[in-house]
């Protein structure tokens, strides 16, 4: 019998990192489709995430990857203060050569099969385009095109509380708010990070931008071809000298223990999802003196976006809910350095304590 002692079975059911309370294999042959849908915890309410398209090594790779993504929309939702629990699906394979409508169609019947406890969005690889595909099998699908009555594209609230969470971390490290003049390193400038270089470029900074697909630093550079600068990579940008904020804007595992020993960043604040590569990272930034703002905080105003879907979306009403992310940001400083702990352990247990109430309510 196959030892899976060290796999996601443990995780699942063995490891603090566990908890959920579904895991959903599915596939459909005629399709190709090969998905996991995961749910860590409804006790705010249907869990809510995104559906990542990516080309997993193994399949194993995938299912631990909705593992850690669902169980960090918990925090993320309940931070946000949203009435919904934590989810998160991915579908295994190259979105470039193989999704297809029917693909997504069959993923929708899958969502749909689980009758609301899952509500899914876009995410990495998956696009508005898809979510109206994938709603004609699903009427819990947000993330769709205002023509077939969604809210569009959600990176757009999503950089703007990334943006506020930087300017939470400099009212907190250097008494101002502004980030005129502060050098910021992107790493990652696609659906997300290119809307941060605009907020970024308005309020007078210094932007450095570097990223694996050539074209999306090309498409930057030739927007703003004044106040942005080309790096070669992720490890030329966290070395960069005189690098205030670094903010990680593509997938997860951004700070580990090859990168945090030579960032040169004072902040950290970005987009991606889980960024800390495992626990300890968040003390090993404390203990160089990194002030780290929580991915999970940082990056909701897209989920608080896709939320408000449900409800008959209203921009302006969204985008006062994302601004509140300097607040929440702030509170979770402090929270911090009243507790002697790290900024990702003090939203933790903010979180934890949300959902826990939750549950003891019901």
């Amino acid at each position: 019998m196959t030892d899976v002692s060290d796999g996601v079975l443990h995780t699942l059911f063995h490891s603090d990192q566990g908890g959920h309370e579904q895991v959903v294999l599915c596939q459909d042959r005629a399709s190709g489709l090969k998905a996991v849908i995961a749910l860590h915890s409804t006790a705010l309410g249907p869990a809510l995430g995104g559906t990542r398209f990516y080309p997993y090594a193994t399949e194993e790779q995938a299912v631990a990857d909705a593992l850690n993504l669902a169980r960090g929309m918990s925090y993320k939702n309940a931070m946000a203060g949203l009435d919904h629990g934590g989810g998160k699906a991915v579908i295994i394979g190259d979105p470039e050569t193989v999704k297809t409508e029917e693909l997504l169609l069959a993923y929708g019947r899958f969502v749909a099969s689980l009758g609301g406890r899952y509500v899914t969005a876009c995410d990495v690889g998956t696009y508005v385009a898809d979510m109206d595909v994938v709603a004609r099998e699903c009427r819990w699908t947000t993330g769709r095109s205002p023509e077939n009555g969604g809210a569009g594209d959600s990176s757009v609230l999503t950089s703007f509380g990334v943006y506020q969470g930087m300017r939470a971390a400099a009212q907190h490290l250097w008494g101002d708010p502004s980030l005129r003049d502060r050098k910021v390193g992107i790493a990652g400038v696609g659906k997300v990070g290119h809307h941060l270089v605009e907020h970024l470029l308005k309020e007078g900074a210094e932007v450095l931008v570097t990223d694996v697909r050539e074209d999306a630093v090309r498409r930057v550079l030739d927007r703003h071809p004044q106040g942005v600068t080309a790096v070669a990579d992720t490890e030329a940008l966290i070395r960069t000298e005189g690098l205030d904020v670094y903010a990680p804007c593509a997938l997860g595992g951004a700070l580990n223990d090859d990168s945090v020993p030579v960032l040169t960043a004072k902040v950290v604040c970005g987009a991606a999802n889980n960024q800390l590569a495992h626990p300890g990272v968040e003390k090993d930034l404390s203990d160089r003196g990194i002030l780290y703002a929580p991915d999970y905080v940082v990056n909701a105003g897209g989920v608080i976006q896709v939320a408000d879907e449900l409800h008959g979306f209203d921009f302006d009403r969204c985008r006062a809910k994302a601004a509140k992310i300097f607040d929440t940001t702030l509170a979770i400083f402090a929270r911090a350095k009243s507790d002697g702990i790290p900024p990702a352990a003090a939203a933790d247990r903010i979180a934890e304590q949300r959902m826990a109430e939750a549950r003891a309510a019901r």
